[in-house]
């Protein structure tokens, strides 16, 4: 069974970082409902969610996925480009230990898991404002002797890569094509969004269906067309933290190593 780590919103969360979004309020206790939808979702995809507590002093905690990049045979523990976001990372290192071997991006790299995109064992990852090219090369030199290629690839406009792009089946993604450069994925299907929906990119693709964001029912009508079945829920709070899905979970193969660090040096 995949295993899902999520992190609890924390009560903090409106002091959040934003690049691309105006601050609005944030229904905390909202955000908390929603974020329990989406653990409950992934359970019924079949996922085992594994659910962090919230920590105050990280008002992004939430969005675990910038803290980790996760493969079969090794976790990498990032340094993201934000410095409030930092500590972060040593919580869901421990969660990890016992999942992985566990490998850590350093000074001077940078690199948010959202900026990460894995198709089997093509890597790209994206590089704008929070994700620098030392970054890149050490993931890299991390995922190389497991055979995974690393490709970076230009994001503006945007936050992350995963704002602009995500996989929705086994050779197709879904692209904003005005935030990203759609030949860095030539050899995929490509699906785009609806021209009113631009931050409908993010979805979370799972075992028999792609869950996607109530807020973009355009976009959701060509996934459809396509023949995906989808899963809607409501992630408005949590967007105004500049979140989506793949943001809110580290998921995990069910193929589980012993935990050991890995140098990346």
């Amino acid at each position: 069974m995949p295993l899902a780590i999520t992190r609890t919103p924390s009560r903090s969360m409106s002091r959040c970082e934003l690049t691309h979004l105006a601050r609005e309020p944030i229904d905390v206790e909202r955000a908390r409902v929603q974020h329990r939808e989406y653990e409950r979702t992934l359970e019924a995809l079949g996922c085992e969610v594994l659910s962090l507590p919230a920590d105050d002093e990280f008002p992004d905690c939430v969005f675990i996925e910038d803290t980790a990049v996760v493969v079969d045979e090794l976790a990498v523990i990032t340094r993201p480009g934000a410095p409030s976001r930092r500590g972060e990372t040593a919580a869901v290192a421990v969660a990890l230990a016992g999942h992985r071997p566990v490998a850590s991006i350093v000074e001077p790299g940078t690199l948010d898991g959202g900026d990460v995109l894995r198709v089997g064992r093509k890597v790209f990852v994206g590089l704008g404002g929070r994700t620098n090219e030392a970054g890149v090369a050490q993931l890299r030199a991390a995922l190389a002797p497991f055979g995974y290629a690393v490709t970076p690839v230009a994001v503006g406009g945007c936050l992350h890569l995963k704002t602009a792009a995500t996989q929705v089946a086994p050779e197709t993604v879904l692209i904003n094509r005005e935030w990203v450069d759609a030949s860095a994925f030539a050899r995929f299907e490509k699906i785009d969004v609806d021209p009113a929906e631009p931050m409908a990119a993010n979805t979370l693709m799972l075992e028999g269906a792609v869950v996607v964001a109530r807020a973009y029912p355009r976009t959701a009508a060509r996934l459809e067309k396509a023949g995906l079945a989808l899963v809607r829920i409501d992630m408005s709070e949590l967007a105004k933290a500049e979140g989506a899905l793949t943001c809110c979970s580290l998921l995990l193969a069910d193929r589980a190593v012993p935990g050991r660090a890995v140098s990346t040096t």
